[in-house]
């Protein structure tokens, strides 16, 4: 492992890693098959800084600082008064019947409270609070998770608060999206469910590396927003199962970071050479043939899941893969465009490889032609 992370490290270059969140390892999860994302992501390379250094214009992951100030506020709300608004919400919810509960303070006590001590700090409160018979809950406050992602242990620093009550755990997740008229947006709801699936599979490998019962931590999660247009918090119950099962497939499903690296030349590394002010001075056509050296697997939601998106897009334009994922696979063995109309067409003929997709293109091509002839 040390090998690896050694080749890590070069590959990021002299810049600082970044590090994973739910966000980046739902959407890495959501492509398993990208050996690109893998590596970078493992390496803590930051792929806005990739894209802006391929002249590529990104906005994914930018909020602006209203949206911050608003989320940071908001969040400051649910925490004050020792948690006041929370408890009354986990009353509600999973039926609290403590008046006051344990607050465990796991966020940085200082500048140079490094990551990997506050993950001990984490670990060693988790497992206490697991060995406690305490009838007490007890409240986490940002507490540092661990994860296996291809191999390589990845640490996640959530904006989240567990919570312990009698033998289980609950992940609090605190959103700034509104709650109107007790609907929330489907698409950030979803998005919410797969980050705290990351986190609840993050929780139970930790109780199961210490040789602790994994299914304590429950697989419903508190999600808390904001009522109407008002900063009062209201909360919901998430059952997130079947996004637990798909991250847990997914991740099953990923090429480890290790048999990647073998495949790459040894002096390989996408180091941007940032200068003092932090902006990328290597030249953009010597790091788009590094980044090219990986091989990615491009389709349209990448665009709005990873920041190399746009950069990719380019590189598969005039490919099966800017169609989407279903047609890529519907057409296994073709792999352009050009290639799909002559085989429709019936202007070139199929290899043993492409009999099927080229049946399926000419039908498809038929029931065009007809219908654009009654049309006419």
């Amino acid at each position: 492992m040390a090998v690896v992370d050694e080749r890590l490290n070069a590959l990021r270059g002299a810049a600082p890693r970044k590090p994973h969140n739910a966000r980046t390892l739902a959407a890495l999860a959501a492509n398993p098959g990208c050996r690109r994302r893998t590596l970078l992501d493992a390496a803590g390379i930051d792929k806005g800084q990739i894209a802006q250094g391929l002249g590529i214009r990104i906005s994914i992951g930018q909020m602006s600082s209203i949206a911050i100030a608003r989320g940071r506020g908001f969040e400051a709300k649910v925490k004050a008064d020792g948690c006041a608004e929370l408890l009354r919400l986990l009353r509600e919810h999973i039926r609290l019947p403590v008046a006051e509960v344990h607050y465990h303070d796991l966020n940085p006590t200082d500048t140079d409270d490094r990551i990997t001590s506050r993950l001990r700090r984490s670990q060693r409160a988790l497992q206490a609070a697991v060995e406690s018979d305490e009838p007490t809950g007890t409240l986490f406050d940002h507490p540092i998770l661990q994860l296996t992602v291809n191999g390589v242990q990845v640490r996640i620093e959530p904006d989240l608060i567990a919570f312990k009550l009698g033998n289980q755990f609950f992940v609090v997740e605190i959103k700034s999206f509104a709650i109107l008229d007790g609907a929330a947006d489907s698409g950030k709801v979803a998005a919410a469910a797969q980050q705290s699936a990351v986190y609840v599979l993050a929780m139970r490998e930790m109780l199961q590396t210490a040789g602790l019962d994994p299914d304590m931590v429950s697989d419903h999660v508190v999600l808390v927003c904001p009522k109407d247009f008002s900063n009062q918090p209201v909360a919901e119950l998430l059952d997130v199962r079947k996004q637990l099962a798909t991250l847990k497939r997914q991740l099953n499903r990923m090429e480890s970071v290790e048999s990647i690296l073998r495949l790459l030349p040894p002096d390989l590394t996408f180091d941007l050479r940032l200068d003092d002010a932090g902006q990328p001075t290597r030249d953009p056509q010597e790091l788009a043939t590094a980044i090219f050296q990986v091989t990615a697997r491009y389709s349209p939601e990448c665009l709005g899941a990873c920041e190399l998106g746009g950069v990719c897009r380019s590189e598969a334009r005039g490919t099966v893969a800017v169609l989407g994922r279903v047609v890529r696979e519907d057409l296994g063995g073709v792999d352009s465009i050009k290639e799909a109309v002559e085989l429709a067409t019936g202007l070139r003929e199929p290899d043993a490889g492409q009999r099927q997709a080229a049946e399926l293109l000419r039908r498809a091509y038929d029931m065009r032609e007809a219908a654009l002839g009654a049309a006419r």
